[in-house]
């Protein structure tokens, strides 16, 4: 866990809401899965997120009655995928692992892609999976047959960074041990061990010895050298527009202030994008446009094309998003600025998953961390006493000074989803709000971030039906810490994913969600508009096979039965910022709620930004 992310304190009522504490079992592991729960404990791991299964009711005994029931604290859910996703939420708020632990094959396939969205996400998580006996002859009849596979892991081996599957609780040791290690070094990913059921539940006629954990802690991450500090410091002085491009980095408060330090000192404009959380202040004169999203504007294309030096954090995509600025011809070809590119995103690409995106052209490739790089920078820049970059104007209005003061106005049976943006704009700035997430369709420019849990990122597996999972993760890691988690969803990934709520009533933790209800899969019907028109046939046809009405679905009602309250539908910018003022207290009085907000179709706008 990094340095400032948060944890706030224990307190007792929340951790008998969590799953009511037992008298605490024996001191010395007895039966193997007792030592799996022991090292757990000595790792620290707070929670093991887990929908009950008979291929591991070893462990779960163990966590029960030799733990005492404390941590790890067992978070129940109603489906794997959602166990995989608030292990996630959590993940991308504190930058440090939880476990999940899921249910022989059949679990594993149910939560096969929310653990793909957490590798695409680079987000620690230690899954702990089990088989039925691997000696067949140890196999009770249908059950255990149908639960038992010869290589379990070969399901999600290509989005993991390391799997096991130990054959004793000795091998189990140095199997979790390393496990947690992988999953926490930078860059950070899931890692999966796959435990057999036998000697889960093998009575030890023997001590199995488990080492002080604190000699297997994850290594730092490596350091750029000085000769790379000098090539870079050389570049700097060369450059009048140097662009830093802040993109995969930690929720430390010390590495924002860093960046902020750094920026400034260097003389350098800085943009984020959407998909990533939080990485520098939105409204700071040197964030000189709104967050990148999806497609490029003019502004946008000029600031990359006007540099003379981009500096990338582990900006994502790094490649594509350079062509998509400068290359208006199409022709693939890599930008002609000098280009500093910082990132450990290739240690971990694979043959199989093409998250690593295109090979971005580097004139100086770093394989260092952004953070670390950052900050021996900064203190290079500060040591050496170097004049900042004066070819940017800071001077002139910030793009803030032209969001819109008025409401467009509410449609008809919806509000314009410029206003109901803006209107959560002003929310998150007045509430200190967390932002789990945003919609498709989101407008850029209604994106206020102060702080580095101002905004936790989309999901890089381009999942649907993680929102809701991500949201109560998050909650649970950020309960008690003052912030308000809000998380924005739309109505497709709400619907896929609502169950997961009731894990944030069971343990009675505040959040707030709300839909952006359009009531249609709406980015499909701009692909099926896209295509008819290519091919010269109706375009007004893109709503069939997407419209959620006839009948519409009941969002609210859904949501009453996971234990929120619930308010909605609502179709104007009034009633909704109403309706946010009272859910605010709510959740801040340790509540839940859900708003459905009915929003115009389509991406609406960016406020000519």
């Amino acid at each position: 866990m990094n340095e400032t992310a948060s944890q706030p304190a224990e307190d007792q009522d929340y951790l008998d809401r969590l799953e009511r504490p037992v008298p605490a079992g024996e001191d010395t592991p007895r039966w193997g899965s007792d030592v799996v729960a022991a090292l757990l404990r000595d790792l620290d791991i707070p929670y093991v997120a887990l929908v009950p299964g008979s291929s591991f009711r070893g462990l779960h005994d163990s966590l029960v009655n030799y733990l005492g029931n404390r941590d790890p604290r067992m978070v129940l859910c109603l489906h794997e995928e959602h166990a995989v996703a608030i292990a996630d939420g959590y993940g991308r708020a504190t930058d440090s692992a939880i476990a999940v632990a899921l249910h022989s094959n059949v679990g594993l396939m149910h939560a096969a892609m929310p653990i793909y969205n957490a590798w695409c996400d680079r987000v620690p998580m230690l899954i702990i999976g089990a088989t039925g006996p691997v000696d067949a002859h140890k196999r009770r009849p249908w059950i255990d047959w149908v639960h038992t596979s010869r290589d379990q892991a070969s399901i999600i081996r290509n989005y993991v960074k390391w799997d096991d599957q130990p054959a004793s609780a000795e091998a189990a040791v140095e199997s979790l041990l390393r496990a947690h290690q992988i999953a926490s070094s930078a860059p950070f990913g899931p890692t999966y061990i796959c435990l057999d059921v036998t000697w889960q539940e093998e009575k030890l006629d023997r001590e199995v010895a488990i080492p002080a954990v604190s000699r297997f802690a994850p290594p730092q991450p490596p350091a750029v050298s000085a000769a790379s500090l000098d090539a870079v410091m050389a570049a700097l002085g060369n450059a009048r527009k140097p662009l830093f491009m802040f993109g995969r980095v930690s929720r430390g408060e010390d590495a924002w202030d860093t960046r902020v330090k750094l920026a400034e000192a260097a003389g350098a404009a800085v943009i984020t994008s959407i998909h990533n959380p939080a990485a520098f202040p939105t409204d700071h004169p040197r964030h000189l446009l709104p967050v990148c999203g999806e497609q490029r504007s003019e502004a946008e294309m000029r600031l990359v094309e006007e540099s003379d030096l981009i500096v990338s954090f582990d900006w994502m995509d790094l490649a594509g998003y350079l062509r998509s600025c400068t290359d208006r011809s199409q022709t693939q070809q890599p930008v002609d600025t000098t280009v500093v590119h910082v990132s450990l995103d290739s240690l971990v690409a694979n043959g199989w998953s093409m998250d690593h995106q295109a090979l971005p052209a580097a004139d100086i490739n770093l394989l260092a961390h952004p953070d670390s790089f950052a900050a021996d920078l900064l203190g290079r820049i500060s040591g050496t006493g170097v004049m900042p970059a004066d070819g940017w104007d800071f001077g002139g209005p910030h793009w803030t000074s032209r969001l819109p003061d008025e409401p467009v106005g509410d449609r008809d049976g919806c509000m314009a989803i410029g206003d109901f943006a803006m209107i959560l704009r002003r929310f998150g700035a007045e509430n200190d709000a967390t932002f789990v997430r945003y919609p498709l369709g989101w407008p850029r420019a209604a994106s206020r971030f102060d702080h580095p849990l101002s905004y936790l990122g989309k999901d890089g597996g381009a999942a649907v039906g993680v929102g809701p999972g991500h949201a109560v993760g998050a909650a649970l890691a950020l309960r008690n810490s003052g912030r308000l988690v809000t998380a924005v969803l739309g109505d497709g990934d709400t619907l896929m994913g609502i169950n997961a709520l009731w894990t944030a009533s069971h343990l009675d933790l505040p959040l707030l969600i709300v839909v952006a209800n359009n009531r249609s899969y709406f980015n499909d019907e701009l692909h099926q508009e896209r295509v008819a028109t290519a091919r010269g046939r109706p375009a007004e046809n893109r709503w069939i096979g997407q419209r959620l009405t006839d009948p519409e679905v009941d969002i609210c009602a859904m949501a009453r039965a996971q234990g929120f309250e619930a308010l909605g539908p609502l179709c104007g910018h009034r009633e909704f910022a109403a309706a946010l003022e009272h859910a605010a207290e709510t959740v801040k009085a340790g509540g839940r709620v859900l708003i459905d907000a009915r929003i115009e179709e389509g991406y609406g706008t960016d406020f000519g930004l």
